[in-house]
């Protein structure tokens, strides 16, 4: 597991929308996220980390392939895995206070043993019981050692805060060498 342990930095205490005790209940729940992404990427997933970047700290897991539903003509609809054989998870966090950030958009490269590159591809948010995260199914040529290249893209939600909300703004990238890739896909 690839992680870099940083010390995120506070967020101004003078903000115009938020008080102390706010920011302390944002960042238990950064705490919380956090416990349920380091489970994720050490526990349930072959291989993951996290890393800063930018003002986010973006963490990734790789796990088998899995069945999902989908929207289809207004409806929900399982869907397999089909011919894919990888599921690539990305988590996008606050580095300031851990908790998830909503509505980027997630692009991921992944270089194969071989130096193929496959993607950018887009990951979109996917729902979990446990963790909400970007991600899907890939099929990728082989078993090994990749590089994953990731782009977040900022989010274009409102914000609160004339000091705060001033965050998110530019494209960040970051990469991760030495993701171990053993292929295969879920039994349901």
């Amino acid at each position: 597991m690839t992680t870099t342990k940083a010390v995120p930095p506070p967020m101004d205490p003078n903000t115009s929308e938020a008080t102390q005790p706010q920011l302390d209940l944002a960042r238990k729940q950064g705490d919380a996220y956090g416990e349920a992404l380091k489970y994720m990427t050490g526990t349930v997933a072959q291989d993951g980390g996290e890393q800063p970047a930018g003002p986010y700290n973006i963490g990734y897991a790789v796990e088998d392939a899995e069945g999902m539903f989908e929207w289809d003509n207004g409806s929900l609809t399982w869907r397999d895995p089909g011919e894919k054989n990888m599921h690539v998870e990305v988590a996008v966090r606050d580095l300031s206070d851990g908790r998830f950030v909503p509505g980027v958009k997630v692009f991921v490269t992944m270089v194969a043993p071989d130096g193929q590159e496959l993607g950018p591809y887009e990951q979109p948010l996917l729902w979990h019981p446990m963790i909400y995260h970007y991600g899907r199914n890939w099929n990728l040529p082989a078993d090994g050692t990749y590089s994953m290249k990731i782009r977040v893209e900022p989010p274009t939600f409102m914000r609160h805060d004339e000091i705060n909300g001033m965050r998110f703004t530019e494209v960040v990238e970051a990469t991760f060498d030495k993701v171990k890739v053993k292929r295969g896909e879920k039994s349901p």
